[in-house]
């Protein structure tokens, strides 16, 4: 069963909250990073990216960067730009993009629940994306972005979480990409007690976006462990932040691939090469997003085509049956020669945040192939993760975005 629990949050200070709050780390470069941090000093990123406060050229991974999050979070807190709630509370983070919300419980998740496999899993991670934030978390001494957990619905659950948003918020603003971020506290002991033990009564969290975050506050947690003699169990560190949503909230927007290396084949011999697994049909010049789970849109040289698998590529397995599975196994290894996309570098993959305008930029600018993909759905991430399987690389992008700055948790 999940162990969730309040915590003490740091978090904006009234008033600072939109300047404060900022998209996670691993969204932008180093370069787009500055920018922001130049154009608003307030920005989280120049403790999330603290390379945006040193000279250009600084060595990325650093001690002086991470010396210098350490430091400018310490400041923050000292000035009164961040303050801190007095006695452990939960908070609900409510978002709203494109007049859909997801309202998440903000909590603190057992570093044991995930070694245990209660918090389950749906990608690998890369040792040196988690070595940075291990660095990180580690020099902070806190968790400065949330990880994206989610559940099965569970009503006694959401019937809480109403109740207290029709209260008051603490904050309340738009970012500039026209997310609405809401942000209540859970004060009351009553219904502070109720929730955590109603996720004693969820049986398994699930990983939606933040493995590496999540990986690197493990570690961190294990290594404050071994080195206290005095460890109980009930520390700060043996807990990570997190935003724990209800599944059927969410949305897994489409993550779309570009092949910038046709293995010397032409279009028409790639069409030849895929006939027997796949129908096809010509689209035109619109762009085509696929409808239907097993769809494909492809684009080359002006033109679009759809795709439609046929039953003998379809599976029952929760990997080999989704759309990213059989593109790659069917299409991208045997016709292209790419085994493993998560290195190879004639494999790009966009958000369909993006729009497939860049999907089409994409492959006229390398002379390449593009394929739009059908989202990943929840239920499908949710059987991966419950087989204890791990999906292909970039298998789902959640959309909207969770801000980093709005809770920190200190240990």
């Amino acid at each position: 069963m999940s162990i969730i629990r309040p915590f003490k949050g740091i978090r904006p200070a009234p008033g600072l909250a939109s300047s404060i709050a900022a998209l996670p780390y691993d969204v932008y470069s180093s370069q787009e990073a500055r920018k922001i941090v130049s154009e608003n000093p307030m920005s989280f990123l120049k403790i999330d990216r603290a390379e945006t406060l040193l000279p250009e050229g600084t060595d990325l991974y650093s001690p002086q960067v991470y010396q210098t999050a350490r430091r400018t979070l310490d400041s923050m807190i000292e000035d009164g730009s961040f303050i801190q709630d007095s006695s452990p509370c939960y908070y609900i983070y409510a978002l709203t993009m494109d007049n859909r919300t997801q309202t998440g419980l903000v909590g603190c998740a057992s570093i044991d629940d995930y070694i245990n496999n209660v918090i389950l899993k749906h990608e690998n991670t890369l040792a040196a994306k988690e070595e940075d934030r291990i660095r990180h978390v580690d020099a902070c001494s806190a968790q400065t972005g949330p990880i994206f957990l989610a559940y099965r619905p569970y009503e006694p659950l959401q019937k809480i979480i109403e109740q207290e948003k029709s209260l008051p918020a603490l904050y309340d603003f738009t970012s500039g990409d026209g997310v609405r971020h809401q942000v209540w506290k859970i004060s009351g002991q009553e219904n502070i007690d109720k929730i955590s033990q109603l996720f004693g009564k969820i049986p398994h969290l699930y990983i939606a976006d933040g493995h590496h975050r999540a990986a690197s506050a493990v570690r961190v947690g294990l290594m404050r462990r071994s080195a206290d003699p005095k460890y109980s169990g009930s520390e700060e560190y043996n807990y990570f932040l997190s935003v724990l949503f209800p599944a059927d909230e969410l949305c897994i927007c489409d993550y779309n691939r570009v092949i910038t290396d046709r293995n010397g084949c032409t279009f028409d011999e790639f069409l030849d090469k895929i006939k027997d697994g796949f129908k096809i049909r010509k689209i035109g010049t619109d762009a085509y997003r696929p409808k239907h789970k097993g769809e494909f849109g492809v684009y080359c040289e002006g033109s679009w085509y759809q795709l439609t698998a046929r039953p003998a590529l379809q599976s029952d397995d929760p990997v080999k049956g989704l759309d990213v599975s059989i593109l790659q196994d069917h299409i991208i290894e045997p016709v292209f020669g790419i085994s493993d996309p998560k290195t190879d570098p004639r494999i790009r993959f966009i958000g369909g945040i993006r729009g497939l305008a860049a999907l089409e930029e994409a492959a006229d600018t390398s002379d390449g192939i593009a394929f739009s993909m059908h989202p990943t759905s929840m239920e499908e991430l949710m059987s991966v993760a419950d087989s204890g399987k791990l999906m292909p690389p970039k298998s789902t992008w959640f959309e909207p975005k969770l801000r980093s700055g709005l809770f920190i948790h200190r240990f």
